[in-house]
């Protein structure tokens, strides 16, 4: 069939293509890396041309965004339970459940240790960006909902949800106790409370 066919039907053989590339993206990733994966490597892997992997995509950086965001949109959904305690221990839960698999887990460290090139630069900031766009609707339907002062930063929440469970996996190797997401969520919700709680002249709470 040729590309032609090919975006003649978008539900049809194009969305079999792009799940296949996806997936060998993904999987191109765990064994070697952003800066080891190649565009011929994955249309290798795929059983596509590589030609029509750079027609959809364009470049190899918004081919390995897609195939991340991808991966964690089917991993790490944004709940909606209609608290924020609630969505953020939902949250948190599932990215300990994501950061513990072998996939997640490598994935992770190599997003860690990858260079500071401008292209690799780049591809963190825009994977960094669309996720915390994503997530931090959490703290957007929390602040219409009373929940968090309209001064909030959705994407300080997020950062301060996530980053000690992004600590224990690439940094001190700790494990990741089932509890650990609550007294995470606990301790971010004291603090943002506190920090939102009105100061008198001398700068202390009454």
């Amino acid at each position: 069939m040729s590309d032609v066919d090919v975006r003649r039907r978008p539900g049809g053989r194009s969305a079999r293509v792009r799940a296949a590339v996806i997936e060998a993206t993904n999987q191109l990733l765990l064994e070697q890396g952003l800066t080891g994966l190649t565009v011929c490597e994955v249309a290798r892997r795929a059983q596509v041309n590589e030609t029509s992997i750079y027609r959809r995509w364009g470049t190899r950086e918004n081919l390995i965004i897609d195939a991340l965001l991808a991966d964690a949109a089917e991993q790490l959904p944004v709940p909606d339970t209609g608290t924020l305690r609630d969505d953020l221990i939902a949250y948190a839960t599932a990215l300990a459940r994501y950061l513990t698999s072998p996939g997640g887990n490598a994935l992770d460290r190599a997003l860690a240790s990858a260079g500071d090139d401008p292209a690799t630069r780049r591809l963190r900031d825009q994977y960094w960006d669309a996720r915390y766009a994503q997530s931090g609707q959490i703290a957007e339907r929390a602040i219409k909902r009373g929940e968090l002062p309209g001064t909030t930063e959705p994407r300080f929440v997020l950062e301060m949800l996530v980053a000690p469970l992004h600590f224990r996996i690439v940094l001190t190797r700790e494990p990741l106790e089932p509890d650990l997401p609550t007294r995470i969520v606990d301790a971010l919700l004291r603090g943002l409370v506190t920090a939102a709680e009105p100061r008198n002249r001398d700068g202390n709470r009454p």
